[in-house]
């Protein structure tokens, strides 16, 4: 019974433009469960059960979750897969796998991973025109690097352009203290960094200073400004669709991991 579960997520392509540039796509496992629900682990937490048998991640270890709401969140997941499973469509499913499979292991070094952003990280970069482009940079990102001063001491340095411009030692040094180490939470963070391209709007995320939706319009400001003058990338939106559930799914990860 393991297999059956475990195999669901492996070698999937996850992403729609790689799924469309195959000749075929993997065949998805029919739903084999009747209903998922969630048991009371003790102090290991709560595991997600399929008609009673336990669910396990590509690296055959429990699925499980911190708290009875994420737990239940992942179970809803499972529930909401109709005619058959498909990896694409689950991705609170997908990230609680890498956390338990990767990040629990090892969580420095994804800590480093998502520090590394601090150096570059994408509310520091400006256009230097249209006027309209920089009030909207301005609009959306001037607020988190005045929350990160005010929260942290971290003054970190605007730049226009595209060339790197150094942050000041002290400013990512502080803003780093503020990485949670927890497997949960720091897994959810690396994913929000790497889908946004900033450290700082997950830490802002984390820290409960900014909600999902405005985070998500500040990552994509630049974009935004693109389409909106020079019309719709339906592709570039469909990617962007599907890089949101996982953001979504980070996000959630973030509230009901406490």
């Amino acid at each position: 019974m393991r297999e059956i579960f475990t195999e669901i997520f492996e070698n999937q392509p996850l992403d729609p433009g790689e799924a469309a540039r195959q000749t075929t796509r993997p065949r998805l496992r029919k739903r084999f469960y009747k209903q998922a629900h969630v048991a009371d682990a003790g102090e290991g937490g709560f595991a997600i059960l399929l008609d009673d048998k336990p669910v396990f991640t590509p690296l055959r270890r429990p699925l499980m979750a911190p708290s009875r709401s994420l737990a239940q969140a992942l179970a809803a997941e499972w529930d909401a897969q109709i005619d058959v499973i498909d990896p694409a469509r689950m991705p609170l499913a997908r990230l609680a796998n890498a956390v338990i499979d990767a990040v629990s292991d090892a969580p420095q070094p994804v800590a480093e991973a998502v520090a590394k952003y601090l150096g570059s990280d994408l509310l520091f970069y400006r256009a230097d025109g249209p006027a309209g482009l920089i009030e909207r940079q301005s609009k959306a990102w001037d607020p988190i690097l005045d929350w990160a001063r005010k929260a942290f001491g971290a003054h970190f340095v605007r730049a226009q352009g595209v060339i790197h411009v150094p942050q000041p030692h002290e400013a990512v040094a502080a803003a780093r203290a503020a990485i949670p180490l927890e497997p949960w939470r720091l897994g959810a963070m690396s994913s929000i960094t790497t889908l946004t391209g900033s450290c700082l709007l997950a830490l802002a995320l984390a820290h409960d200073v900014l909600e999902a939706d405005i985070a998500w319009a500040a990552a994509h400001v630049d974009e935004d400004w693109q389409m909106s003058h020079w019309g719709r990338d339906e592709l570039a939106l469909e990617r962007r669709a599907f890089r949101e559930a996982e953001f979504q799914a980070a996000v959630n990860v973030l509230k009901l991991a406490k």
